[in-house]
Order: structure tokens, then C-alpha cells, then sequence
């Protein structure tokens, strides 16, 4: 049994650094993620003048409930897609000033307009710079009342999330009724991380309600990133008697993405879980099967990079929102997946992919998402000399991707193991 340390969860990892930079004291994230994004995001908070103290394995932040101590910033939020959404709702929530926000190229690209719609409904003084609905942008800051509000968050639950956040640091508090939503554990997270911190917040069917109660600073312990470890729960599934186990993932956890496990149990392995860790083992078989991911839309690269192995087509519906994520996720596994020989087709929110061998190597197309770089690691264990044109993309999740997932599967690389791409 290999035993593996993964990396604090991103979004759990940013929703903390939200919280505790709006609350009351110190605050102290233990094992929080130290990634690109996540670095981004706290370097974003010190352009607002928060204080926020690194440590190897704990960051100490100084929560400021009456907004940035800076009067006017320039925030770049680099590719993270919650340092783009959550920052400027920070800023608008509980600021008084000019703030300015810009991103990569990539993010750039990603909508965010559902959100920056509801915060002009609010009353936020908010100009998008050149494209309406996508970064740069500036908040001219000066508090909310609160309200009501009504919001579609079928392209994205990150903008509920923000919004949600959001509503402590309101005069009156928010009620937020949702048309449409996906991804809604990761919703869950966002209820449970603010009541951690002491939000009063609550729901009955897509009405949520947040009372203006502010929050107050605490510790609070990071656990494992549940879609980072779907790749190798997905690796010791294709191979019969490998066995995985990541502690700190139990029935307690708050990430949706473990789910992804089930989906495992489906196809034939083993799975194991308990109050302490998540085991999955390869029993030598994956079934076909057809699969609605929409609420773990961001492990369905992992299936589509496994799914060649199942013994018939799988197909996986209901993930139209992977089409606006770092890149259009579904064209993206189905053209690497096509350059490695299999069959596949598509459609507005669905992929069906043909079982098949691989035809031999292949360079991936990685499209700058790091989520494509680790997929398609499982399909180089069946597939030597597979490379990725961007292999250093894996930085804004999981630096050390390369490394530490060719040390755990070394065995089934053989001599294929020193070609296998690493982080340069």
C-alpha cells in the first residue's frame, strides 16, 4: 500500500484566506496549498494592505473587518480564477477606495459577468476595462448595504460562493435565490468554511440567506485537495493490485470531488473509506459505465484519460461548464485523446470515449490547464513516451506534480521512467 501526502485543497486553501482576511484577529491556516494560484491570492491580499505572514506549513493573517488598509491598489490575480472572482468581492464588500484588478491572458478570458452583475445590483460602483464581463476591471469601494438578489450560477458556483462571502461583511445582510447552479459542493465547502469563522448563514432549496454578523478569526486546518488526488486514485485503478491511500480525505471531508471515488466503485475497484483516509485498489477490471459529473466537473479529465481502459465506451454528461474553465476541457480531452488513437465524440456537455489501446506516443496538448497535464499522466502509465508541451502548467495546483507521481508509480513506468516529463 502506497501512502501519499497530497497538497492542501485550492479551493478550501483560498475560501480560508477570503475568510480570515475579513475577520476579527489573526487568523492561522494550517497546511494551506502553496501554488501559483494560491500565491497569487495571498499576494493580492498584500497589494489591498492586508498583513499575511508565510511559514512553512501555516500562514498567519491579520483580518481586517473594515476592509483593505489600502486606499487604491492594482491587484493582478495571475490565473486564478477564485483570486479573480474573490478578490474584487473583498474589495467591494468591505473596502473604501479605487481598486484595479487584472489577470493572465487565460483569465482574461474566463466569464466572471453573472458576479459583477450582482454587484452592481448591490450598488457597487464597478467599469470593466475593455471586454464587459471579463478582467481588467475597477471597484470604486464604499461599502454594501445588502439586499436581495437573484443569480444564475449554472456557468460557475464560484460566483454564489463570492456572493456568499460576501454577506457578512454587509450593513443588512443578503439573500442570494440561485436559478440555476453547479459544482454545488463546492457551495457546501463555502457554508461550512463561513460558519467555521462565524457566519450565520443558511438556506431552504436555492434561497440562501447571510446575516451581517461580520466574521471572527481562527485556525483553521487545510486538508488534502480532494481533485489532485482523483489522479492517483485513478492510477492505482487501471492497475490490478496497486493500492493507494491519502490520509486526511475521510468521511468528514468537505470536497464534493471525492465522490470521484464512487465513480472508481463503479468501474470495479476496491474502495475504502474511513474517518481518517480514503484507500482505492486496482482489482484488474473497469467497467463501462455512463456517469453525470456535474457536481465533480473538475475530475472529468481524470475519467476521460482513463476511461480508453474500461472494457466499453463511458460517457460523461452534464459537464457544459468544463468548456469555460482554463480551457475547453471537454475539446481538450477529446483532442488528446484522439492524438493517442482513440475514438471519441462529443457534444454541448457530454463526452463518449471508445475503449481502445493507445497507438503509441503522443505529445498532449496541454492548453496551459494543469488539470490536463495530471489527467493525462494516468494514460502515460499504459502509454510510454508520452509528453506535454507545457508540462510546467502544473504550478498553479501542484508544483511538485511530476516528481512525486513518477517516485509513486515508478515501478509501472520501468524503463520508461526517466522519459517521463518533469516539471523543467
Amino acid at each position: 500500500m502506497t501512502v501519499i501526502d497530497i497538497p492542501g485543497s485550492k479551493s478550501v486553501t483560498a475560501r480560508a484566506l477570503f475568510l480570515a482576511a475579513a475577520a476579527r484577529g489573526t487568523s492561522t491556516l494550517l497546511r494551506p496549498l502553496r501554488s501559483d494560484d494560491t500565491e497569487g491570492f495571498a499576494e493580492g491580499l498584500k497589494a489591498l494592505g492586508y498583513e499575511v505572514r508565510q511559514e512553512p506549513g501555516a500562514w498567519h493573517i491579520q483580518g481586517r473587518p473594515d476592509g483593505p488598509k489600502a486606499d487604491a491598489a492594482d491587484v493582478y490575480c495571475r490565473d486564478g480564477a477564485t483570486t479573480a472572482r474573490f478578490l474584487p468581492t473583498l474589495a467591494a464588500a468591505a473596502g473604501h477606495g479605487t481598486y484595479t484588478f487584472d489577470a493572465s491572458p487565460q483569465m482574461r478570458r474566463r466569464p466572471l459577468g453573472p458576479l459583477t452583475t450582482a454587484l452592481r445590483t448591490l450598488g457597487v460602483d464597478l467599469r470593466h476595462h475593455e471586454r464587459e464581463g471579463h478582467h481588467p476591471l475597477t471597484v470604486h469601494a464604499a461599502g454594501i448595504k445588502g439586499g436581495a438578489l437573484t443569480l444564475d450560477a449554472g456557468e460557475s458556483s464560484q460566483y454564489l460562493t463570492a456572493l456568499l462571502m460576501l454577506g457578512p461583511l454587509t450593513a443588512e445582510g443578503l439573500t442570494i435565490t440561485v436559478t440555476d447552479l453547479v459544482s454545488e459542493p463546492y457551495v457546501e465547502i463555502t457554508l461550512a468554511m463561513m460558519r467555521a469563522f462565524g457566519a450565520d448563514v443558511g438556506h431552504q432549496g436555492r434561497t440562501y440567506t447571510v446575516a451581517p454578523t461580520g466574521y471572527t478569526a481562527t485556525t483553521y486546518a487545510i486538508e488534502p485537495d480532494a481533485s489532485t488526488s482523483s489522479y492517483f486514485f485513478a492510477a492505482a485503478a487501471l492497475q490490478a493490485g496497486t493500492t493507494v491511500t491519502v490520509p486526511g480525505l475521510g468521511t468528514g471531508a468537505l470536497q464534493g470531488d471525492l465522490g470521484f471515488v464512487d465513480v472508481l466503485r463503479r468501474m470495479g475497484a476496491d474502495v475504502e473509506i474511513t474517518d481518517t483516509a480514503t484507500t482505492v485498489r486496482g482489482t484488474g477490471t473497469l467497467h463501462c459505465l455512463t456517469v453525470n459529473m456535474r457536481d465533480i466537473s473538475d475530475t472529468m479529465p481524470t475519467l476521460a484519460a482513463l476511461a480508453p481502459f474500461a472494457d466499453g465506451p463511458v460517457r460523461i454528461e452534464d459537464v457544459a461548464n468544463t468548456r469555460v474553465k482554463e480551457c475547453d476541457r471537454l475539446d481538450a480531452c477529446a483532442e488528446n485523446l484522439r492524438r493517442l488513437g482513440i475514438t471519441v465524440t462529443t457534444g454541448p456537455d457530454w463526452i463518449e470515449i471508445q475503449p481502445g489501446t493507445p497507438a503509441g506516443p503522443a505529445e498532449i496538448a496541454t492548453h496551459g490547464d494543469h488539470r490536463i497535464v495530471m489527467s493525462f499522466a494516468v494514460a502515460a502509465l499504459r502509454t510510454p513516451g508520452i509528453t506535454y508541451d507545457d508540462p510546467g502548467c502544473v504550478r498553479k495546483t501542484f508544483p511538485d506534480f511530476h516528481d512525486v507521481f513518477g517516485d509513486v508509480f515508478r515501478d509501472s513506468f520501468g524503463d520508461d521512467f526517466g522519459a517521463f516529463t518533469r516539471t523543467p
